[in-house]
């Protein structure tokens, strides 16, 4: 296996001597534009700035500061390619859309599930775990994890709207009320714009699942084989609303392990519970020094973790959330 680095993102991926380079880039979760897949659209054009490379076409050697369609080209080696299409994780601007609302359905007493359809979609990109805000005129805009997948063509939400969640329910009337919303996207830096070297441990409260839900969609279209343990933490059995879709990710993809944590207890604030999940992603016996971690709840519990599995050896550049980003500690 040859070793792929693309700049200016800094994404790294391996290709073998007889898969070319825009199939390799697919198989590691790397989104390189591409249509016509025979060099002719010529969108995956790179530029080789290290090594050599062999065109598939007329047979002909590829020398650095060349140019190369990656549907048509082998590694002959370690390469570097400039590809200024492909991005780094989080780095894509966000932009404002008026999104089409194509489904609005309670999965739960308090979440529902939205479907959003986007003008242009082949046009917007986005990572694996990355979040959205919904824009209400004479409001705050309103964040929400993207459930589904980059290369869904609907934007999926997991909204929860308890009834004393009055900014939660004026969202849900504005997306049920039959007119356009307004959505800015992508947000949020703790996501994936390639397939880890490293084993997953994702960690989830609540809705946080919504973000699992798109990096678990998103690493099943890649061929990451390495253990990935899912733990999803809820206070109740009745608040883990797309349990038998986890379970059937379990059943159906091998490197995938699920592991529900239910806290059974009446705290709102859910005091106690966090600890409770916490116990159980330490008690999973990996090897903390060579294991990434994904974590999306309350600031309480993402901290609480995040300390946890540092002081238990985890590297803190292994931990990722998004709560780090919005909710930074002074």
């Amino acid at each position: 296996m040859y070793r792929v680095v693309l700049k200016p993102s800094g994404l790294i991926y391996s290709v073998g001597p007889e898969t070319d380079l825009l199939d390799a880039a697919a198989d590691a979760g790397i989104a390189v534009p591409a249509a016509c897949r025979n060099g002719v659209c010529e969108i995956c054009e790179a530029r080789l700035l290290a090594g050599s490379a062999l065109n598939t076409r007329n047979q002909q050697t590829i020398t650095v500061n060349e140019r190369l369609m990656m549907c048509r080209t082998l590694a002959l080696g370690d390469l570097e390619l400039e590809i200024n299409a492909v991005m780094a994780a989080g780095t894509n601007q966000p932009r404002k859309y008026q999104a089409k609302v194509v489904d609005v359905r309670s999965i739960s007493h308090d979440v529902y599930r939205v479907e959003l359809q986007l003008p242009r979609r082949r046009d917007l990109s986005f990572h694996a775990g990355q979040y959205l805000s919904v824009n209400l005129p004479n409001a705050e805009p309103c964040y929400f994890s993207i459930a589904s997948s980059p290369s869904e063509s609907n934007i999926e939400l997991h909204i929860q709207a308890s009834p004393d969640w009055v900014s939660a329910q004026k969202v849900i009337e504005a997306l049920t009320s039959g007119n356009d919303v307004t959505v800015e996207l992508p947000h949020g830096k703790a996501c994936l714009a390639a397939a880890p070297e490293k084993p997953l441990l994702l960690v989830a409260a609540g809705t946080g699942f919504a973000q699992m839900k798109s990096l678990v969609d998103y690493l099943r279209t890649t061929s990451y084989g390495q253990p990935v343990r899912l733990y999803w933490g809820v206070r109740r059995h009745e608040d883990m609303y797309l349990r038998s879709l986890a379970q059937k990710w379990e059943q159906e993809w091998p490197p995938l392990t699920f592991l529900p944590v239910v806290g059974d207890d009446e705290d709102n604030d859910w005091a106690g519970h966090h600890d409770q999940l916490v116990r159980a992603v330490l008690a999973s016996g990996v090897d903390w020094k060579n294991v990434e971690v994904h974590a999306s709840g309350s600031p309480t519990m993402v901290y609480t973790l995040m300390d946890a599995l540092i002081e238990a050896g985890l590297p803190e550049a292994a931990f990722f959330s998004d709560v780090l980003e919005y909710a930074p500690r002074a």
